[in-house]
């Protein structure tokens, strides 16, 4: 009976559809599961929008008609243009009379309110396909039709604010750049009487939603609207008199001040931004006294009272961050701009995270500019004899007088005391279990808190640069405060740590040796006065974290360096929860920066300290776990890496680095050779996994020289890899699939991964290619790709195709002979595995397409001279790789393409013209296919790409074949063929658009195929007037996005390095220098 409304031939029955609607809300089970079927097939319905009108007249269910309304909104963004004009006013003429009607009585207004909105909506994208060309008398019609009744002028502010949003604030994803363009030039010509409108609420109106709503609208204009009418009319003075001091508007009445405070100018409003200014903040001051301790008041206010502290945050950033200079020059304002600073230190310190990334925003801004003022002083106004000073390398910039910078001393050593006190933890470690049952490590690199912390260190060294003495007297003033136990707790002491060593570098050398060596003494003294494992633990943590921070101290004094690495070991036998791990941490950390320092004699030493830490190295790892002695291993092996112009010593360095786990390896290959059931001892197995994994550490830090260890045990890794291969093949074949997740076969599986780990880290770092080529390469082959190519699905290791892309990439040419036996073992396996669906086996999929695209790379004439079905499997094998949804596949096999293409562009000319009569066009189609589809908006960049090299290829003259019949079609050139198959193919595929759109589209493809960024809008203006681009459109404008994001990381990158102490010590560049004794 339902279904019946779901026969479109027929008159609706609204009723009916009202039951089904509520069965949907209300109901339960199958009755509800069919009903949800009935409505999305209803709605999806390509005619459900001509029922809308009948639902709304009658429905009786607000549900129901939010649905109807739903549908026309959705019809008006993707087929509007397809109505004949008489059809498309009288939709509008029947949506405005519903709007008048429900928002004409307030009654109605409020019980209906969430229809009202999406109605509202639906207005407002009529408007931007209607207005102004075909609806030009819109702004004069809402003008009148706001003085008839006052619930209706609410709802029409309600109406102009999402044009307003629609237009200026979301247009970029949604219109194209012409249409954009056009409404807004047009809003800023008809702004006059919205203004006006705005104005006599303002100043007639009592009802207070109306006013709400009509302060609402304005915050919305105040960013775009022309400037005369905000400053030379008496706007401001309207919202600070009248609403700015008034509970229920404070809070909208800020956000239009901040608005307006943060407009760019120039002098003629200057005065009135004086004014704003100190207006606002004489207002603040009876609100919120000076003496207020906002921190304390905050946590117990209301939800209302909280806004207004963010909102005073806001305009006050926002109006500082714009107009700092203005207010400081301005003869008045010396006393409130102070006091507007010390109310945002005090805001500062509230305990909500928003609040301060908002504070700390600004203060950034501050102290950087404050920073390149003092700086920028020229060597001629710097003292001859610069005795004490110090100069920018130290911080020492506060002996210079400088008079900007002495009006704010009091605020910054205020703030240097915030910063202290709420600095956050710089680095977070997880412990996690992965796939194959292990615990491990893993660090969240770019956590909210890792992100707030690199901004608090930058604010921190600017201030260190500004008032290094400031800074250091503020710290050791504190450190004392948790010697005497006045401040002392867990929290505190971290915080104080954390901000010491984030100014690490800001310092000159001397300073820095005297506060650290006054730091480090009172951390080991406060060790050794605590008691208790916990508080222990607290501070050792700290003394390890402060000490990995100074590298360039470290350098210099030797014994100190030797003191606290020894004070490292101690730690790695400490057994409280993070100390051992934050040990293993520093001491890597130290050894990557201070790498030459353990292999040299020291003076006073009888041989280089790297001996005796590897003849005590069973003794150091004692206590700590797998993951810690990898760890440990890896850091050791930074050091041995440094010998690497002395090859004898690192040899003999290097098998005494790795006796301990080569002889835990011997023992147990010894036995394997004679009985492979000890590999079904599950602690065997354990061992053979932690020796590897230690080889993978080794091998990573100690790099090309670890060739020594590696040609030891080559051969017996590879038959412990077809061992380990046998045995899961032999449970799989008895148990079945579910053998692959036995603790057995799980143990057999790590294994092989970490051997397959261990050559491709040896490979991608080795110096010596011709002898990897003759002596690793095909006893790997033998070993591994039989093992892959005859295995069960779940028994394949995707590191395989990890190992062969590394060895493609490293070996190049010497390996364009052996692609045809990769392809023969790997290529159809894989493939078989990857394309019954787009998610499976995901590492597999990324494995397979790198393999690919390094062979397409270096060894394209592989390639060329595989068999027609093995090319085209290839070629097919690509398509299916941009088709995929998974962002990185699909980049991936775009990329693929484009190289292919310009491979084959670059060949033998009888080669590529085969090519192109076979592939062409259908590349051509299936890149269309991407592009105009919702689910790859992602890889709008690569598919553009490869969509304007197909299309050079026929402007230049490329192509030298025909890519059709000419018998079929004779007397014509490939670009006319093009332009009638891309036409036809469009026009089928979009049956809605009109042929000119598509003739436009087609013509620029051809005209601007040279130019990429032009090519790109004009794709992306097509792609917007698609249907199946009505929706969220903003991954269109990724690649500009990144490429934004990635310069802006690279400026921000240069102009750390030229701050003392704004990088890391472990993030620095290493300079030849550092390692220079």
């Amino acid at each position: 009976m339902a279904e019946s409304i779901l026969d479109f031939s027929k008159d609706l029955d609204v009723a009916l559809l009202d039951q089904v609607v509520m069965t949907f809300y209300t109901g339960q089970g199958q009755d509800q599961q069919v009903a949800q079927q009935i409505l999305t097939q209803f709605q999806d319905h390509e005619d459900a929008w001509t029922k809308v009108d009948g639902i709304i007249e009658r429905s009786t269910v607000p549900q129901t008609k939010f649905i109807a309304v739903q549908i026309l909104e959705k019809f008006v963004q993707t087929r509007w243009n397809t109505l004949p004009a008489d059809s498309r006013n009288a939709i509008r003429y029947f949506v405005v009379d519903v709007v008048i009607k429900v928002s004409s009585d307030e009654r109605t207004m409020i019980s209906e309110r969430t229809y009202l909105n999406k109605l509202n909506m639906v207005l407002v994208q009529i408007l931007k396909q209607e207005w102004p060309r075909n609806w030009p008398s819109f702004i004069p019609e809402i003008v009148q039709s706001s003085k008839t009744n006052l619930s209706l002028c609410e709802n029409n502010m309600a109406i102009l604010k999402l044009l307003s949003e629609e237009i200026f604030d979301y247009s970029a994803e949604q219109m194209t750049q012409l249409k954009t363009n056009n409404l807004r030039n047009q809003m800023c010509g008809e702004f006059s009487e919205i203004y006006q409108l705005c104005k006599e609420v303002l100043d007639k109106a009592q009802k207070p939603s109306l006013i709400k709503a009509t302060l609402e609208t304005l915050l919305r204009f105040l960013n775009w609207v022309p400037l005369g009418f905000i400053f030379n009319t008496d706007l401001i003075e309207t919202l600070r008199s009248k609403f700015f001091e008034v509970p229920q508007f404070r809070n909208v009445t800020l956000k239009c001040l901040t608005e307006i405070g943060s407009l760019q100018v120039d002098a003629t409003h200057h005065e009135k931004l004086v004014f704003l200014f100190t207006s606002v903040m004489t207002a603040v001051n009876n609100m919120i006294p000076p003496n207020t301790d906002i921190a304390d008041v905050y946590e117990n206010s209301s939800d209302d009272d909280q806004e207004f502290v963010q909102n005073l945050a806001l305009f006050l950033t926002s109006f500082l961050s714009s107009h700092l200079k203005i207010i400081e020059q301005s003869p008045a304002t010396g006393d409130l701009l102070i006091n507007g600073h010390y109310y945002l230190i005090k805001i500062s310190r509230v305990e909500d995270r928003e609040i301060f990334k908002i504070c700390l925003e600004y203060w950034a801004k501050l102290v950087q500019e404050l920073f390149e003022e003092v700086r920028s002083v020229s060597v001629s106004d710097m003292p001859l004899l610069d005795l004490g000073m110090g100069g920018p390398q130290m911080g020492g910039f506060q002996g210079y007088n400088h008079p900007r910078k002495g009006r704010y001393v009091d605020v910054l050593s205020n703030l240097r005391v915030v910063m202290i006190e709420r600095m956050v933890k710089p680095e977070e470690v997880l412990v996690v279990e992965n796939d194959e049952g292990e615990i491990v490590r893993e660090f969240v690199k770019e956590s909210d808190t890792i992100v707030l912390y690199k901004s608090m260190k930058e604010v921190l060294v600017y201030l260190t640069n500004l008032d290094v003495s400031d800074t250091e007297e503020i710290m050791t003033n504190k450190l004392a405060r948790q010697m005497d136990g006045s401040e002392w707790s867990w929290q505190n002491l971290n915080k104080l740590c954390w901000a010491i060593g984030s100014i690490s570098g800001a310092m000159n050398e001397e300073t820095e040796k005297r506060f650290l060596v006054t730091v480090i003494k009172e951390l080991l003294s406060l060790c050794e006065k605590k008691s208790g494992k916990d508080n222990k633990a607290v501070v050792a943590s700290n003394i390890m974290y402060t000490v990995g921070q100074y590298p360039r101290f470290l350098k210099a004094h030797w014994k100190f360096l030797k003191t606290v690495v020894n004070k490292l070991f101690e730690f790695m036998h400490e057994l409280h929860e993070g100390v051992q791990d934050m040990a293993c941490d520093t001491f890597i950390k130290i050894a990557q920066k201070c790498k030459r320092h353990f292999v040299v004699q020291q003076a006073g030493e009888v041989r280089p300290f790297i001996e005796e830490i590897l003849d005590s190295i069973e003794g150091i790892t004692s206590a700590l776990s797998p993951q810690q002695i990898h760890t440990f291993y890896e850091a050791v092996g930074y050091m041995i890496s440094s010998q690497q112009n002395n090859k004898n010593v690192q040899e003999r360095l290097i098998n005494k680095y790795m006796e301990m786990p080569n002889t835990a390896w011997d023992g147990i290959i010894t036995q394997a050779k004679q009985d492979v059931d000890v590999l079904n001892n599950a602690n065997q197995i354990k061992i053979l996994i932690n020796v590897l994994k230690t080889n993978v550490s080794g091998c990573t830090s100690v790099g090309a020289g670890f060739i020594f260890q590696i040609s030891k045990i080559y051969m017996d890794l590879l038959s412990l890899y077809g061992i380990a291969g046998k045995l899961i093949t032999q449970s799989v074949t008895e148990q079945g699939a579910i053998a692959m997740k036995t603790p057995k076969v799980r143990g057999l599986n790590s294994v092989k991964r970490e051997i397959l780990k261990l050559i491709e880290s040896y490979v991608s770092c080795a110096e010596d290619l011709d002898s990897v080529s003759q002596n690793m390469v095909l006893p790997f082959f033998e070993a591994v790709l039989s093992d892959y190519c005859m295995n069960v699905d779940l028994a394949r290791n995707y590191e395989v195709l990890n190992v062969l892309a590394t060895m493609v990439d490293k070996l190049r040419g010497l390996m364009t002979e052996r692609i045809p036996t990769i392809l023969e073992a790997t290529f159809e396996p894989t493939l078989n595995m990857i394309t019954k669906d787009f998610a499976e086996f995901p590492d597999h999929r990324t494995g397979f397409y790198n393999m690919l695209q390094a062979i397409n790379a270096h060894c394209f004439q592989a390639l060329l001279a595989l068999e027609p079905a093995q090319f085209k499997l290839f070629v097919d094998s690509i398509v299916w790789g941009f088709k995929h949804t998974m962002r990185d596949i699909a980049d991936v096999g775009l990329q693929i393409c484009y190289e292919l293409i310009e491979n084959i562009r670059r060949t033998d000319p009888a080669i590529a013209s085969g090519f192109y009569q076979s592939y062409y066009l259908s590349i051509l189609q299936d890149i269309f296919f991407v592009l105009t589809d919702r689910d790859h908006k992602s890889g709008f960049k690569g598919q553009t790409e490869v969509l304007a090299l197909l299309f050079q290829l026929v402007t230049n003259n490329n192509i030298q074949v025909p890519l059709f019949d000419q018998s079929q079609m004779p007397n014509k050139s490939n670009q006319q063929f093009l332009e009638e198959y891309i036409s036809a193919l469009l026009q089928n595929a979009f049956p809605h658009l009109q042929s000119g759109q598509i003739k436009v589209f087609v013509m620029a493809l051809f005209e601007y195929n040279n130019d990429s960024a032009k090519f790109k809008l004009e794709v992306r203006d097509f792609l917007i007037q698609l249907k199946e681009f009505a929706g969220e459109n903003a991954e269109l404008y990724l690649e500009e996005k990144e490429m934004e994001m990635e310069q802006k990381r690279k400026a921000e990158r240069e102009k750390a390095l030229s701050v003392p102490g704004m990088v890391k010590p472990a993030d620095l560049p290493t300079m030849d220098e550092d390692e220079a004794l």
